[in-house]
């Protein structure tokens, strides 16, 4: 079984204290939120020290399946941090669990009171037990994916918007230009929203052991009363927080014969990490964690220390890569990316380095997060092979530009410009004016140059010819299990799927996973060398307490970060 006990190495003082000397009953309290990727900055770390990291739960649960001392997992489920894909890597953690004959516990007080039920359930599902309070409501209600028109309310302020796309999926700016679905929207996102609840009918129906017609008719009728889910076997308890713990505490009690203590698994995790090895030095090597997030952008990531959105930066990415290739104890990088894509430069840039690592006998690894699609699929051609989640969104291969053209709506309130050019495209991109015919030349040149090229990268990756390809592009989206079907994917998994196929690549053994780079403090304080220096292209700190801009745009339906880009934002349930 993969050991991911060195994917993180967070600082901490926790190996300092104590160890409880009782059966330890590890908890994960899921209300409080995960964050996917910790911050490499020092202040940043002291900054979000309370949130729990994804990578955290995941890796402390694996832990404690095969660690004597841990006797049962209880976990109060929520998703509300959680994409499906997550979920789905977690319920894989949590069944690996179950595997050493352990107690796994979900408990809720509600799934879904006021709706978004279906995920918190989905994951509950991979328990062992599940138990709601006795005034509680399975809201397993079904997915949708609503989408939010503004070209009335554009008509009405003489708005116009300028859109040119490779090809008919690529619907980035159907909000603006559209008054509803077109029949490619539609059947793009009845495919993807199919998918996923096909997958989450299974996932209960295998559960709990129902046929998925029975699943299918408790959708229909939810929200489902306390009573009626226990009735149905839909849980398998109702009872109170403290009539949860008591139980189960004694339960581990009595088969221990002593006292159990109740640990989290972040703590847990966090207590039983190694020290970090020096970066150059004796041992076997190890695989480096390359994670990326974030719509991609020419330059260095940037993120909020008080919780904005994250920008993948090319500079900083590429520079991991070098130091990888560089580094002797690196034997292979898994490169972990979470991106609905942006700027085509930035992306192939990536795409690059990555496979110039492959190329330098390093096999580079890519699992995909909730969404990796468009530039978050075009980063990651220049890998070995592409693991993906079945719920994973992603594909997106196609190209749209466009832009508000508001002269008119100023206008109408008496605002007035006037503007001195030299350059018969020199207000190309200005928002007073339509594109010219000679201007929309120039874009459908573009758009058509980064689409063929897209379309070949990817075909020469995947081993296919461009006409197959481009069947299966168009701009369309696709969940991971559809994905794969069409050999856009590899294999289907997560993290640890993306190690095995990295250790097998490499074929040294039972590697250690290390994130990658893990810069020294001192670094930053020091002038930089030159551009090889990796401390030169280290992640930006962007003060950005309402969030980030990028992520306001996305829910609006803007191209928020280049041609690369996939439509509005992904969150079904």
């Amino acid at each position: 079984m993969v050991d991911l006990a060195k994917i993180t190495e967070p600082l901490s003082l926790d190996r300092f204290v104590p160890r409880p000397g009782g059966p330890l009953v590890l908890e994960v309290d899921l209300t409080e939120g995960v964050v996917d990727e910790g911050p490499q900055n020092p202040v940043n770390q002291i900054l979000n020290r309370r949130k729990q990291r994804y990578l955290d739960v995941l890796e402390g649960v694996r832990r404690g399946a095969r660690d004597p001392k841990v006797a049962a997992l209880l976990v109060r489920v929520d998703a509300r941090t959680l994409g499906f894909a997550q979920v789905q890597e977690l319920r894989d953690s949590i069944i690996d669990f179950r595997s050493t004959g352990k107690p796994a516990v979900a408990w809720a007080d509600a799934f879904g009171e006021n709706g978004d039920g279906n995920l918190p359930y989905y994951l509950a599902c991979a328990f062992s037990q599940i138990v709601m309070s006795p005034s509680g409501v399975l809201g397993l209600t079904g997915l949708m994916s609503r989408q939010t028109f503004f070209k009335g309310t554009a008509d009405k302020l003489d708005i116009q918007f300028d859109v040119g796309k490779r090809h008919e999926y690529k619907n980035a700016l159907n909000s603006y230009t559209e008054s509803g679905y077109t029949d490619a929207h539609r059947e793009a996102v009845e495919s993807v929203v199919d998918s996923l609840s096909d997958q989450l009918v299974t996932g209960v129906s295998e559960a709990r052991g129902l046929s998925r017609e029975k699943v299918r008719e408790h959708i229909a009728e939810a929200p489902i009363l306390a009573r009626e889910a226990l009735d149905e076997g839909l849980i398998d308890r109702l009872a109170y927080r403290d009539e949860i713990y008591a139980d189960l505490l004694g339960k581990v009690r009595e088969q221990h014969g002593s006292e159990p203590s109740l640990q989290f698994v972040t703590r847990y995790h966090r207590k039983n990490t190694p020290p970090p090895r020096p970066r150059v030095g004796g041992g076997s090597g190890y695989l480096a964690l390359i994670s990326a997030q974030g719509g991609i952008n020419v330059g260095r990531s940037r993120r909020s220390p008080l919780g904005g959105g994250n920008v993948m930066g090319s500079d900083t990415v590429c520079a991991a890569f070098r130091a990888a290739r560089q580094d002797p104890q690196v034997k292979g990088v898994v490169f972990r990316v979470n991106s609905p894509g942006g700027s085509a430069v930035a992306s192939d840039l990536i795409r690059r380095e990555s496979e110039l690592t492959r190329e330098a006998g390093k096999p580079v690894i890519t699992t995909m997060g909730d969404v990796a699609g468009s530039g978050g699929y075009y980063v990651a051609l220049g890998s070995d092979a592409i693991v993906a989640q079945p719920a994973t969104i992603t594909g997106s291969i196609g190209v749209i530009t466009g832009k508000p053209v508001y002269g008119q709506l100023l206008e109408r309130f008496g605002i007035s410009t006037d503007s001195v050019t030299r350059g018969e495209h020199a207000g190309m991109f200005d928002g007073f004016e339509p594109f010219s015919d000679s201007e929309w030349e120039r874009v459908n040149a573009l758009l058509d140059d980064i689409y063929q090229d897209f379309v070949a990268k990817v075909a020469r990756s995947r081993g296919r010819t461009w006409e197959e390809i481009h069947e299966v592009a168009k701009g369309r989206i696709w969940t991971g299990a559809d994905a794969r079907e069409r050999g856009l994917v590899d294999e289907l998994g997560g993290l640890e799927t993306a190690i095995r196929l990295a250790r097998d690549r490499v074929g040294d053994g039972p590697l250690p996973v290390r994130a990658f780079p893990r810069p020294n403090p001192l670094d930053q304080l020091r002038p930089d060398e030159s551009s090889e220096d990796l401390s030169s292209a280290g992640p930006e700190n962007s003060l950005a307490p309402w969030g980030s801009p990028m992520g306001v745009a996305a829910h609006l339906g803007l191209p928020t970060a280049g041609p690369l880009i996939m439509p509005g934002v992904w969150n079904i349930r």
